[in-house]
């Protein structure tokens, strides 16, 4: 079972902080072999939405009010570590997250930029997908609201 926990970057333990960022790596880095700047500066203005079991962080999103990262709020580096698939963690996190934006920012419009292989995902949440792919690092993505 998995509990979820928003901190600020301030609230984060510097276990938590490091924890999450090995696993983006993990994740975003070695395992997609995407090379590109993981830590971008906005690390420090974003809510931090942790997944726990068993004291291990298993899933991960940054979310933003408005304004921050796009003009709407937003949820970014989606994450479940690779281990914990099988369970329901994705969907878990993601409605944690958007809960989340909306008690902390009052608000229930949300847009992210999503990998496109991911579509289906996020659509199930709510999500529907805008305009033309684009390549982000490398990988296909495409632009997603919910309103």
């Amino acid at each position: 079972m998995m509990t979820t926990v928003v901190k600020t970057f301030e609230e984060l333990t510097k276990q938590e902080l490091y924890d999450l960022l090995q696993l983006r790596s993990a994740v975003f880095v070695v395992e997609q072999d995407c090379v590109y700047q993981d830590l971008d500066g906005k690390d420090t203005k974003a809510l931090h939405v942790l997944g726990f079991k068993n004291d291990k962080i298993v899933a991960y999103t940054r979310i933003f009010g408005p304004g921050v990262y796009f003009e709407q709020a937003s949820i970014g580096r989606v994450i479940v570590a690779k281990n914990e698939r099988r369970h329901d963690y994705g969907n878990q996190i993601m409605k944690a997250s958007i809960e989340a934006i909306k008690e902390r920012f009052n608000e229930t419009t949300i847009k992210i930029s999503a990998q496109c292989y991911l579509n289906k995902f996020y659509t199930n949440l709510g999500f529907k997908a805008f305009g033309d792919t684009y390549l982000e690092d490398g990988i296909p993505h495409v632009s997603m609201i919910k309103a």
